[in-house]
């Protein structure tokens, strides 16, 4: 019995190792997204004027694959999907532009939303996620939460997230790893936009044209234990 404890309790320690290697240490992706776009400054574009969409113009999988660069981008870059056209899919809903929090568990939280076909791109607090076709890479977000937990030399570690993002009877449902359970929502009440997050809360949001000035450089997030 207590040989079978011990074979227990070391392949569940073998399994968190190997989880947190996966989630710190494994290779990144390699880094797709246009360098003019992330180079650019997307904090003096009006977002509530928003491209139309159904006309000429490059599709969704035209396009490179967005994805966040290290554990966050420096500033707030221009839009991944500037140049699509490509009409929505009919199950989802419309929730182009910026957005502010104003009410709920986060308060003052700031995101881009892009759509374009059946791609959607997030863009927020330094990270840039990236769902559907693309001429880059494959279907799913694979990015980092951004938040850095610690830091090797001069080198930050955050961890990985990979996720799919599929409308669901007028929801825009967050599935981890692409299969797993849903942990993030977004979807319409009237005008505002709700946003279910993975820590429980629940924030309302409001459109918004321009981004406020504090969020064109993200707040650096995590614990920055130095390890070495």
């Amino acid at each position: 019995m207590k040989k079978l404890l011990s074979l227990a309790v070391f392949l569940a320690l073998c399994l968190a190792l190997f989880l947190f290697w996966l989630a710190f240490f494994s290779s990144r992706p390699a880094l797709t997204t246009d360098p003019a776009t992330l180079h650019g400054d997307g904090s003096v574009i009006n977002y509530c004027t928003l491209p139309e969409l159904g006309g000429p113009g490059k599709s969704a999988a035209e396009i490179p694959k967005g994805n966040t660069p290290g554990c966050g981008y420096s500033h707030f870059p221009l839009p991944i999907l500037a140049q699509c056209t490509e009409a929505l899919p009919d199950q989802a809903a419309d929730i182009r532009g910026l957005w502010l929090g104003v009410a709920g568990g986060h308060v003052g939280h700031v995101e881009r939303v892009e759509q374009c076909g059946s791609r959607v791109v997030v863009t927020s607090s330094g990270i840039i996620h990236d769902y559907g076709p693309n001429s880059t890479a494959g279907l799913n977000t694979n990015d980092t939460e951004g938040s850095v937990l610690f830091t090797i030399g001069d080198k930050p570690y955050c961890m990985r997230t990979s996720a799919a993002m599929v409308w669901e009877q007028g929801v825009l449902n967050f599935h981890v790893f692409g299969w797993g359970p849903v942990v993030v929502k977004r979807y319409l009440e009237g005008n505002q936009l709700i946003w279910d997050y993975i820590d429980g809360s629940t924030t309302r949001m409001d459109r918004i044209c321009y981004l406020p000035q504090g969020h064109k450089l993200p707040k650096p997030r995590g614990k920055w234990y130095s390890l070495f």
